[in-house]
């Protein structure tokens, strides 16, 4: 049995970050039902992450204007929550390395768990923006990690390069055996500047079904019908709509955002939920609207009425989503454009094709290891 070490965007930005944490469980639960491999969810913390504290997030907030490190504060006791209910998830729910590993000791790791190889992916790990430049553990640039990996899924974001960075990216890119990207617009350049065989696969989410995430989910958390209205980044048209969508289906709403109450409106306020929770809120919804990939990925996984409104911070992969899935018209801008009811068997034709020629590259890249 090959043992093969999960190198990802996950543990150390635990910050209600629930996509992170399932891509990560879906690519383990994949890997392992391939063939005879034993996936590791390594432990490691990227320079860029060392100083942070996901318990003391003011310093790292994408936005920092008064009223959002305002909510933070007083989400702080969810948040504390929150945080311990997904260090449960990575220790429970994968074997998970028991030493943290950094730049100063990646190394060790070959003696420490007797690996064989490395997939890095998914999320954002080829982003340079991000990690403030090309992370070796992202980018397989230590020692132990030279042409024993591959990437799955991986994304370089709304990351660009330039006449000083493209050259670095060709060299960190030779490191691997094999390369799959999450999405379109950096494959061409991949394959033209690398003989390393690159395909675009589907979000390591999309591997599974709703089954699968059955054998994870929480019991039903709210009893009465509910809309569920999970938000990355606040967004007020969006919330009028849901407002106006739960007012005329008779629905309570549930919310997962970084607020600390929203009583004056009489939301439910979740943001303590943990990943097995959020999972049971998707499932047993009666609408989700969401500007989030990964809220949009479960909402369809779970065939629920959905919108998703467009955000800025993740529109290409938004979009690239939508096309797949053959549900370009259920993104929303304003919250005024027309609903239409979703043919979710048709949807799911689309994602299974897709699926099958992911589940093929990640079969192929593992047999190079």
């Amino acid at each position: 049995m090959k043992k093969l070490g999960i190198i990802s965007y996950n543990i150390h930005c635990n910050f209600t970050n629930y996509g992170s944490a399932l891509q990560s469980w879906a690519l383990h639960q994949a890997i392992k039902r391939i063939g005879d491999y034993q996936p590791v969810l390594v432990d490691y913390c990227p320079d860029v992450l060392m100083d942070k504290d996901p318990l003391n997030p003011f310093k790292n907030m994408w936005d920092q204007d008064e009223e959002s490190r305002r909510m933070c504060e007083l989400t702080m006791p969810a948040i504390r929550i929150n945080y311990q209910k997904f260090e449960d998830f990575y220790t429970n729910k994968f074997y998970r390395t028991p030493k943290e590993y950094t730049s100063a000791n990646f190394n060790e790791i070959m003696e420490d768990e007797k690996l064989d190889g490395f997939v890095c992916g998914s999320d954002t790990i080829f982003c340079i923006e991000e990690f403030q430049g090309f992370d070796d553990g992202y980018y397989a640039n230590f020692e132990c990690m030279k042409r024993k990996s591959v990437s799955y899924a991986a994304s370089f974001g709304s990351g660009e390069f330039d006449d000083t960075t493209y050259p670095i990216l060709n060299d960190r890119l030779a490191n691997f055996k094999a390369i799959g990207i999450r999405e379109n617009r950096m494959i061409e350049y991949v394959k033209s500047h690398t003989d390393v065989p690159c395909e675009r696969n589907v979000d390591p989410t999309l591997l599974l079904t709703s089954k699968d995430y059955d054998t994870i989910a929480a019991k039903r958390q709210i009893d009465e019908p509910y809309l569920l209205l999970y938000t990355r980044r606040y967004n007020p048209e969006m919330e009028a709509y849901a407002e106006r969508v739960a007012k005329e289906k008779g629905l309570k709403i549930v919310e997962i955002s970084l607020r600390a109450s929203n009583s004056e409106k009489g939301h439910i306020m979740r943001y303590d939920a943990g990943v097995e929770e959020f999972l049971s809120l998707v499932k047993y919804s009666d609408f989700v609207v969401t500007n989030s990939f990964h809220g949009l990925i479960f909402a369809v996984q779970y065939r629920r009425p959905m919108t998703v409104f467009s955000r800025s911070q993740a529109v290409n992969k938004i979009n690239e989503l939508l096309e797949l899935f053959g549900l370009e018209k259920a993104q929303f801008v304003s919250g005024h454009e027309q609903y239409e009811e979703i043919d979710y068997d048709n949807v799911h034709n689309n994602i299974e094709a897709a699926r099958q020629k992911s589940l093929d590259f990640l079969k192929m890249e593992l047999g190079m290891i």
